[in-house]
């Protein structure tokens, strides 16, 4: 069986545990004998290639397209503006979250909007970004706080934000011509294998202010992959990837699945990306099969996008075992306890809320040292959040660590922290466990699902979570009882098993 998986990062180039875990799952698929082609939009060149063929779309060239007419544009009548605006008020995006889902078995997405006009949203232009490291986050609050004096700028020359709209709207073109009923006539009749005139698109790879120019542009990338590559089912990870998906599965008349590591509602609360929300709802509608990473997400799927259960199987992460241990122990150079934080420093890993314990935990054991490994839009009000709280000589933020250093990171810690407001599975505490780290996790996380050696809190009780962190630290005994069993339940959570419920998954489709 052959796979083409559609993902957003692959180790070394990750920004979180989506790589990680993506990385585990081919591994995992690997050991059940299932060949796996992973599509990221900017390949490096050194990404590994032991348990997965990685392809980037930077390095596919594709044939030229056609403009297509104004009926193959997915023209609507006269309900719907330029802006996406119907005349009950509503915009598209609106359409596509508040209908009802499809008939049991059905493909067909949303019968009051053309799945093309769905990709509409993909051209609403916001000076908010999906995943802003510190650095963004700063020029973004500036740019908003001069508004007057950029759109004065703009009318004299195009800036930066109306040449990434213009890039978004071509590639959002294309990527409508794919998503229509007639394919071909939507491409140059020059053959795919012999792309005369043929033209490689940008891609960064990142989660930049082009990343939904980059969404559309890798859908139809993915699109010119799967005219050329033999395969038996379509894998697609998180929103960035399933226009992709579902534009493969329209050429290749492939089954589609579509894992889900995280929803909008779990990294934004209530404050959602209507954007990214459609696009969720759009692969939740289309797929085939829908894997969620823990009941809990599957409850959210349910709830909020209307999945049905019969498409739901769930499939557990779980943790890459380093077989060298031993070799990665760090020396620490303090001698006072070290209590962990390490992940993205935004709302849904409930960063203030760790800040908020330290400083009641503290109060009791003031030479405690408290690290934040990380970065994220919410960095700089933590930073400011421990100055005010008067615990910044005690608290040390490290910016965002990879490889090595996350390991030496663990292996330093006395205790892992885990207090996310909305976690659907959570790759960390396991990484921490398997290098005798106790760990103390959030009950409103997935990997609470199947966890027993680890301490549990309500991530808003702050001060259970303070008494458990004291708890540990002050009885050693139970501290190296967590650690000890955390490790053999650890080394039972293995990808071979998630390779296994996948490859079942698979079955389900492929006849």
């Amino acid at each position: 069986m052959r796979v083409l998986m559609l993902g957003w990062e692959f180790p070394p180039h990750i920004s979180g545990g989506l790589g990680t875990a993506c990385q585990g799952m081919t591994q995992g698929l690997a050991h059940q004998g299932v060949e796996v082609l992973f599509v990221i939009p900017r390949a490096m060149g050194d990404e590994d290639k032991r348990s997965a063929q990685v392809l980037g779309c930077n390095e596919v060239p594709i044939a030229r397209f056609r403009r297509p007419s104004k009926a193959a544009r997915g023209a609507v009548d006269g309900r719907r503006t330029s802006q996406g605006v119907h005349a009950d008020g509503t915009t598209v995006v609106e359409k596509v979250v508040t209908r009802k889902a499809g008939a049991k078995g059905s493909k067909t997405i949303a019968p009051d909007v053309p799945v093309e006009t769905l990709l509409e949203l993909l051209e609403i232009d916001s000076p908010l970004r999906p995943y802003l490291d510190a650095e963004i986050y700063e020029k973004v609050v500036t740019e908003l706080k001069s508004t007057s004096k950029t759109q004065e700028a703009a009318s004299e020359q195009p800036s930066e934000e109306t040449r990434i709209s213009s890039e978004t709207m071509e590639a959002v073109r294309e990527l409508r011509a794919l998503l229509q009923p007639d394919l071909a006539s939507s491409v140059d009749a020059a053959s795919p294998s012999t792309p005369q005139g043929a033209q490689y698109l940008s891609f960064s790879g990142q989660y930049g202010p082009d990343l939904f120019a980059e969404v559309a542009r890798y859908a139809i990338v993915v699109g010119e992959i799967a005219r050329r590559e033999k395969f038996d089912v379509i894998h697609a990870h998180d929103w960035m990837t399933f226009p992709a998906g579902i534009v493969a599965s329209r050429i290749s008349k492939k089954p589609l699945v579509c894992h889900v590591h995280a929803c909008e509602y779990d990294r934004s609360g209530e404050n959602i990306d209507t954007r990214i929300r459609g696009l969720e709802q759009l692969g939740v509608d289309y797929a085939d099969r829908i894997v969620p990473v823990s009941h809990y997400t599957a409850s959210v799927l349910r709830r909020r996008y209307g999945a049905p259960s019969d498409k739901l199987r769930v499939v557990h992460n779980a943790v890459t075992h380093n077989e060298q241990i031993e070799e990665i122990r760090w020396q620490k150079n303090i001698e006072e306890p070290i209590v962990l934080f390490l992940g993205r420093v935004t709302f849904q890993k409930g960063p203030d809320y760790f800040i908020e314990a330290a400083a009641r935990v503290l109060k009791v054991e003031p030479n405690v040292k408290f690290v934040m490994s990380g970065s994220g839009d919410m960095l700089p009000r933590m930073i400011e959040r421990a100055a005010r709280l008067g615990i910044a000589r005690s608290i040390h933020f490290t910016g965002f660590l990879r490889g090595p250093d996350v390991e030496r990171m663990y292996a330093m810690a006395d205790l892992y922290v885990m207090p996310s407001v909305s976690e659907p599975f959570g790759i960390s505490p396991l990484e921490a466990m398997a290098l005798d780290v106790p760990v103390i996790v959030s009950r409103q996380s997935g990997v609470s699902e199947i966890l027993k050696s680890a301490l549990k809190v309500d991530f808003w009780d702050v001060d259970d979570l303070a008494n458990k962190i004291l708890g540990l630290l002050r009885y050693p005994a139970l501290s190296e009882q967590l650690s000890e069993e955390g490790r053999d339940e650890v080394r039972r959570i293995r990808w071979e098993a998630s390779g296994q419920a996948l490859k079942q998954v698979y079955a389900e489709l492929v006849p």
